[in-house]
């Protein structure tokens, strides 16, 4: 299965007709947004969070829409969880004429000083961002490479090129991930997998809309940098996911795109 080079004559689709996309965070936020939108945009999807009972909830609203959805409840920190998804996606995929998207949302917000940062601390951020989205990459490349084609979408940050107070590790988790998406694509690009990488800026979810609400001061200042003049919504990430797991994104690859209001121009 591979791309072919598009008809000058034909638009390029932005359409997810026989593919599917894992997202893993599915269970709320972003990863819930872009699920609920591949799937109306004719995508199947596998669902991959830590909370069954939310990935459920989720699963019923793909599916109320005429979507189908699959849930593997797993912890992507831990290899075992990743496998669990391996084998779930393989057994999915097996015998039928499907392209492979990856979508590694699974993730947290995490602010706190540099002074303060235990080697608890260190390991969740890096495990989950870094860690976990490696070897789901590792782990879905190698069946995407076996097909001759793929998508894998990041999440990366704003956080990826800027700072802020008590941004030390989790900048440094996401500017990860954004080394990690260039990376991929020199190797993969050759053997038909595309890479890339969303970085939004502050994104108004159930959490960090209660952490805006507890620190004001720290609200309006990060509002200030964003130049269209508002935080974003996971709705505003949607038309960037899309675009990169459908065929009109075809011949970009290692790229990480900036969906943040204008926050990193003139930095």
């Amino acid at each position: 299965m591979n791309s072919q080079k598009p008809n000058d004559d034909e638009l390029p689709s932005f359409r997810l007709d026989g593919r599917v996309a894992v997202i893993t965070g599915a269970s709320d936020g972003i990863g819930r947004e872009f699920a609920l939108a591949y799937a109306r945009s004719g995508a199947e999807v596998v669902l991959v969070s830590r909370t069954r009972d939310k990935l459920l909830e989720v699963q019923r609203s793909v599916e109320a829409t005429g979507g189908r959805a699959h849930i593997v409840p797993a912890d992507v920190a831990k290899i075992e969880g990743i496998r669990a998804v391996e084998q779930e996606v393989s057994r999915l995929i097996k015998g039928r004429d499907l392209a492979l998207v990856l979508v590694n949302c699974a993730g947290f917000g995490f602010t706190k000083p540099a002074l303060d940062i235990t080697e608890e601390d260190w390991d969740r951020i890096l495990d989950v961002h870094a860690k976990g989205t490696f070897f789901c990459c590792q782990r879905m490349g190698r069946l995407m490479i076996e097909q001759g084609y793929g998508k894998i979408i990041n999440l990366s940050s704003t956080w990826s090129i800027s700072t802020d107070m008590g941004k030390s590790v989790y900048g440094i988790a996401k500017a990860g991930v954004s080394y990690l998406t260039a990376a991929l694509s020199t190797e993969w690009a050759p053997l038909g997998v595309r890479v890339n990488a969303i970085a939004p800026t502050s994104t108004l979810t159930e959490s960090t809309s209660r952490s805006f609400l507890e620190n004001e001061a720290r609200a309006q200042r990060l509002l200030s940098r964003i130049k269209l003049g508002r935080f974003a919504s996971p709705s505003d990430l949607v038309g960037a996911a899309v675009f990169l797991a459908s065929p009109a994104s075809d011949f970009i690859t290692g790229h990480t795109l900036f969906v943040d209001g204008g926050w990193h121009a003139g930095l």
